[in-house]
């Protein structure tokens, strides 16, 4: 075994949870552990290793391997450690003569069925199987070892099984496999997708995926759990197989979703072999998905730009140039535009891609050195409305559990969120739970995996029709309040009465019955009354909720209409209960948490706030505008009505992503500056005049914030590929602008991040090195590491506010000509515009965007699946391949918006949330219909992205002649 690759002690084991101890006595040594644990986790707690190949300490025991024997005192035979409890008094020996004998002859007969190909395996110097048969003491066989004859025996066996390379991340090689179960077992237990069994009977038993079909074949996910529990080499990274074993490793944060998944990413020098999960992750528990495990292979991809270059237009050729000179063209435009036009004709956009204190640094940048509040961040595309409604009810901006906490749920209700292909790290934790016996009650127009799959199934689906959320969180309340369900007694102590009286008016009102609304909401009054009595019932029920959410024209009235139900039935402040808003990017909680609204200032303070302005002018010596900026989408109008030419655009592709494409690609069209700093060549890259390339998150140091407020390290596994990080950049951005800023690391900025953060203050990186992360709020106020549940005796505003929520239909309504509703989402293999996931085999999963439409709509208008159909808004038109699926409810269909040329957001409109402008890309009515070739949309934009690779094209091959 090479021990600098397994750091953690594995128990063998799960721990157990007990007030009660016992103590007994293993081989001479008293040992006291919580009753329930076995024999086998109590011995390696006294320091003592007992042999093992089918136990590990993240799944459940299962004693098959028979190498864990152990002797007890007055019982007969030699009991599995990993299956026997440990109880008072016992004497247990795990080293004897007989013990001896029987492990070796143990592993007599794994090893006679095994290829003795140590040298040359993939898993040499990291195969338990291999550090067992040492342990054990075997020193031959006296059977046949693969086909070969011992003292004239030839035995059966598996050596010449084929090995299955579908997958193309890990390969399984049947001919090692020991059937120990461990990979079955992770993908019941770890995964919960029950991909894996083991077919045959007795000698013939081998893992299967599916009915004996290849991975690629099969209902694998390829989460790699499977691969990480393997002991052999049966089932292994092509990574390992290709490169080796690492010779180091470090812990970092996973650059996908808002979980925020811990990874040791396992090194050779400066060249990731594999990204392993990190088991003492707190969001993760040793736990990944695809995207987090395997696909960060994009990192050093072919189309990294790694060289700064600038253009006078967007029809020039790119010129390569020093890091210097493009950050000094950068500076000068951006002083020539606001000599010309005033400060406030330039902005920019801060990433939820990047960390904590690039974030900061760039609204800082943006405040301080531009001298403008127009600073905004792609929150205001996905979670703003959680920003206002929940500040608004509970005081601050941000979920109320951890991850963790859902373990603890007895009721879940999921509104507007698809955990498993966009959280699936946290959406095993729900499954887990819900296999337990938690009620699930799901609220989404679709039939997501959540609502019916592998031993889960929602207790109510409201498949409410898109645009209607308002109408059900109304309806769910109405049931509350008049069905005496209520948690009169949490209301009186913890919420402000006054509002809650007029709230409780209104919701009561005949309007607001689940009978009244079924006509809007198209869902079944009893449905909807079952599912209000279950939550209220609780007692521990929790809100998750996505994007189905806050992507809507009402999407801060839903937020707002969540927390009034969890307030009112008594779910907000303990385990097991709260609303838990699932975020979309890696650090978009952070992003937002850094003062990247153009109202607020780091910390969620207001931008008028004198207090809080005089704090950050005092500490940057600049004065501040009291005025807030202008939001994304005000920043394109200014840009139509010429008053905004000039961006900086940190790690954001605005034109993928945001609504109305060709509103969005006009407005930059007509802007005489926009500097992109990103690791690709973006759609937005393409309307760009400087490129300054930027570094993924391998080659970053610092921290993000998940989803659950958790602030993890983020650390450097290899030198940043363009010479300079990108927090450097916004530096020497900074002080080519005439603003001085001097930083030695990102550490010294998180040191100003704590000292003008209150809900910060407590954070630095050596505490988060020793604690492994920390949660905000952090200060003296909370425990060391923070505060893991929100509101616990009290809100942070003090009474929460019960504010009413009246439903408004959306103005995207249906017609003769627009009959359908589109809705958007995510799938399991991409990652929001694709720009990391197209450029990695996932696309073997997924290579388009598709149109998901109900079977009956689709024979309606002669729709076969394959076929090609034009999608049509008021905004625009697109053409993308339909699939038929009966997950769709008859009037709606639904797609992704992974990869640029499908166009999805070019039929997306301008609708947005009252409070926020967060984009209505939820509901968008629709005509579809059979076509036979691209949109004008798409034929344009193939034209102009060629002509924008050609300019990159003479670029490159400048600067290879220039070297």
């Amino acid at each position: 075994m090479l021990n600098h690759l397994k750091t953690e002690i594995d128990f063998g084991t799960p721990a157990r949870e007990s007030a009660q101890e016992v103590t007994l006595n293993i081989d001479g040594y008293p040992v006291k552990v919580p009753k329930g644990t076995s024999l086998m986790r109590a011995a390696v707690e006294a320091g003592i290793q007992v042999p093992k190949l089918c136990a590990t300490d993240s799944l459940e025991p299962f004693g098959s391997c028979r190498l864990c024997l152990v002797e007890i005192d007055g019982r007969r035979g030699f009991p599995a450690s990993c299956t026997t409890p440990a109880e008072q008094g016992m004497v247990v020996r795990t080293q004897t003569p007989k013990l001896q004998q029987l492990r070796k002859g143990v592993m007599e007969l794994y090893i006679s069925d095994h290829p003795l190909d140590c040298l040359t395996c993939s898993a040499n110097g990291n195969c338990e199987l291999q550090d067992m048969a040492g342990v054990t003491g075997l020193r031959n066989v006296r059977y046949g070892v693969g086909g070969k004859e011992v003292d004239g025996i030839s035995g059966a066996h598996h050596c010449d099984t084929p090995q299955d390379t579908s997958n193309p991340y890990f390969t399984y090689d049947a001919s090692k496999c020991i059937v120990c179960n461990r990979c079955v077992r992770a993908c019941e237990e770890t995964q919960g997708t029950f991909a894996l069994t083991i077919s045959g009977r007795g000698f013939e038993s081998r893992v299967s995926p599916g009915q004996d079909q290849p991975f690629m074949d099969s209902e694998c996910v390829s989460c790699g759990a499977c691969v990480e529990a393997c002991p052999t080499a049966t089932l292994q990274e092509n990574s390992i197989i290709e490169l080796g074993q690492p010779e180091h490793s470090l812990i970092t944060t996973c650059a996908y979703c808002g979980v925020g998944c811990g990874f040791k990413a396992e090194m050779k020098g400066n060249t990731v072999v594999r990204m392993v999960p990190w088991k003492d992750g707190k969001a993760n528990d040793g736990h990944s998905c695809v995207k987090g495990r395997f696909a960060w292979g994009y990192a050093t991809h072919a189309d990294r730009i790694t060289t700064p270059m600038i253009r006078k237009k967007i029809s020039d050729p790119w010129q390569p140039v020093s890091w210097d000179e493009a950050i000094g063209y950068a500076a000068s435009e951006f002083k020539r535009i606001q000599a010309a036009h005033g400060k406030d004709s330039v902005g920019g956009i801060t990433s939820s891609r990047c960390t904590n204190e690039e974030t900061y640094l760039v609204q800082k940048l943006i405040r301080a050195a531009f001298g403008t509040n127009n600073v905004d961040t792609c929150a205001r595309v996905c979670h703003s409305p959680t920003g206002y409604g929940l500040g608004q009810t509970f005081g601050t901006s941000a979920g109320t559990q951890t991850f963790k906490s859902v373990e603890q749920s007895d009721m879940i209700l999921v509104i507007g969120a698809n955990p498993s292909d966009a959280h699936p790290v946290f959406a095993s934790r729900m499954k887990r739970r819900l296999r337990e016996g938690a009620k699930l009650v799901v609220v989404d127009p679709r039939k997501i995996d959540l609502v019916s799959s592998p031993h889960v199934r929602a207790q109510h689906h409201l498949a409410l029709r898109p645009g209607t959320n308002v109408a059900m969180i109304s309806a769910l309340a109405h049931v509350v309040v008049t069905e005496g369900l209520v948690n009169e007694a949490y209301v009186a102590e913890r919420c402000d009465t006054k509002s809650f009286a007029e709230w409780r008016e209104f919701v009561a009102r005949p309007e607001n019955s689940p009978e009244t609304l079924e006509a809007a909401t198209g869902v079944p009054a009893a449905e909807v009354r079952a599912a209000a009595r279950l939550y209220a019932a609780g007692p521990n029920s929790a809100i998750y909720y996505g994007l189905g959410v806050t992507e809507h024209a009402q999407g801060s009235t839903m937020v707002i209409g969540i927390a009034n139900l969890a307030m009112a039935c008594g779910m907000v402040g303990r385990e097991g209960v709260g609303v838990n808003p699932l975020r979309g990017q890696n650090n978009v909680q952070g992003s937002c948490d850094m003062g990247s609204f153009p109202h607020e200032l780091p910390g969620y303070r207001h931008i008028s706030d004198t207090t809080a302005r005089n704090l950050f002018e005092a500490a940057w010596g600049v004065t501040l505008s009291p005025e807030p900026g202008l939001r994304i989408p005000n920043m394109f109008d200014a840009a139509h009505e010429g008053s905004f030419l000039g961006l900086y655009c940190q790690g954001e592709d605005i034109v993928q992503s945001d609504p109305n494409t060709q509103h969005v690609a006009d407005a930059l069209s007509r802007m005489e500056c926009i500097v992109v700093q990103d690791i690709f060549l973006n759609e937005t890259a393409k309307y760009a005049h400087v490129f300054l390339p930027g570094s993924s998150f391998l080659e970053k140091d610092g921290t993000f914030t998940n989803a659950e407020r958790r602030i993890s390290r983020v650390r450097q596994a290899m030198p940043p590929l363009p010479g300079l990080a990108d927090w450097e950049v916004t530096v020497k951005l900074s002080n080519a602008l005439g603003y001085p800023m001097d930083y030695a690391s990102p550490e010294q900025v998180m040191d100003e991040i704590a000292m003008l953060t209150p809900s910060f203050a407590g954070v630095s990186y050596e505490k988060i090195e020793r604690l492994g992360s920390v949660q905000w709020p952090c200060n003296d106020s909370t425990e060391e590491a923070g505060t893991a549940i929100m509101h616990r005796e009290k809100f942070v505003r003090g009474k929460g506010k019960f504010i009413i929520t009246e439903y408004v239909p959306s103005e995207e309504k249906v017609t003769r000509k627009y009959p359908l509703l589109l809705t958007t989402g995510r799938i399991l293999s991409q990652y929001n515009v694709g720009a990391q996931t197209r450029r990695t085999p996932n696309n073997q999963w997924h290579d388009e965007d598709r149109l998901e439409i109900h079977p009956h709509d689709a024979e309606e208008r002669g729709v076969r699946a394959g076929d090609w159909v034009g999608v049509e808004s008021r905004a625009g038109h697109t053409v993308l391949r339909a699939v038929l699926s009966e997950r769709m409810q008859p009037g709606v269909v639904y797609t992704t918006f992974h990869f640029p040329e499908s166009g999805a957001n070019v039929i997306t409109t301008d609708a947005s949330d009252w409070a926020t402008n967060c984009p209505e890309y939820k509901v968008t009515a629709v005509q579809v219909m059979p076509v036979a070739q691209p949109s004008e949309w798409q034929r344009g934009y193939a034209e102009f992205n060629q002509t924008q690779l050609d300019l990159l094209g003479q670029a490159r091959r400048a600067e290879v002649v220039g070297k």
